[in-house]
């Protein structure tokens, strides 16, 4: 039986990763993959059919072990595909929570499995004899109700739920791994649109704060829902300055006699000089 398995797993694999080497996208990838996992399947089934188990200990290693590792990889595949089919065109953040959903879902189905994921995850066996043979359902092991629909002869309660857990895992990486290339993209795109010269603010500091305070309340940035934190990080950050308290530099902007000095000033400047430029 084991040779007839492992011969089964390594032609699949074989072909899995000529797949990825040919196809780079996941859509494809995913369609081949579900079609070359299907016929694994079914040939599996057939030879399970046909075959008695030698014992009760070969059958729990079968629907424990063997079967979940094939079956894992047609969930797997089918939920790239219902992803990937599924995903929204917008831009990067609309990507990203799409994708984070995803794997809000996996989180979900962990809380709602976390009892038989510690006794998975743990390599318990007492309740093998229950969990993985054959046409022994208990109902107060709170079942899945598909399970009353499927082959009772190449399936037991567990086999699906152990294939599940193991397709979750390998799909938690691919979500992450969509997610930093998203990252890396928006950094990508993030140096390209900066500006190769790098602006040192060298006027006053408070100069500066006047400006940002003037902004935050014309509500010049995110539709006016920036707050001064946000706002005062970003210039510091653009201009290699630290700006310190800027709240306390505001309340002595207001205690002082003239107190849009700077801005007052720039007003001032730029119509006397489109006035020179005017004569």
């Amino acid at each position: 039986m084991m040779k007839f398995i492992i011969n089964l797993e390594n032609e699949l694999e074989s072909k899995i990763l000529l797949l990825n080497l040919e196809q780079d996208r996941p859509l494809k990838r995913a369609e081949a993959a579900i079609l070359e996992i299907n016929i694994a399947l079914k040939k599996l089934k057939s030879f399970v059919l046909r075959y008695r188990f030698t014992s009760e200990s070969e059958e729990i290693d079968f629907f424990k072990n063997r079967k979940p590792l094939v079956l894992s990889k047609l969930i797997y595949y089918n939920d790239i595909f219902r992803i990937e089919t599924r995903k929204p065109s917008g831009g990067e953040k609309m990507i990203r929570k799409y994708y984070q959903t995803e794997l809000s879902k996996l989180k979900g189905f962990f809380e709602e499995n976390v009892d038989f994921y510690g006794y998975y995850r743990t390599n318990s066996t007492y309740l093998d004899h229950k969990y993985f043979i054959r046409k022994k359902l208990d109902i107060r092991l709170s079942l899945d109700s598909f399970v009353f629909e499927t082959d009772s002869r190449f399936s037991t309660s567990h086999d699906y739920k152990v294939a599940k857990i193991m397709a979750n895992d390998l799909l938690e990486v691919y979500l992450n791994d969509e997610l930093i290339k998203l990252n890396r993209q928006s950094e990508e795109h993030y140096s390209i649109l900066t500006p190769k010269t790098k602006l040192v603010w060298s006027d006053n500091k408070t100069a500066l704060i006047e400006i940002i305070y003037a902004l935050h309340y014309k509500g010049s940035f995110n539709n006016g829902n920036a707050d001064i934190k946000e706002i005062s990080a970003y210039f510091e950050a653009i201009f290699s300055i630290e700006l310190g308290d800027v709240y306390r530099t505001y309340l002595e902007i207001k205690n002082r006699s003239a107190r849009t000095k700077f801005l007052t000033g720039l007003e001032e400047l730029l119509n006397r000089k489109m006035e020179d430029r005017d004569a």
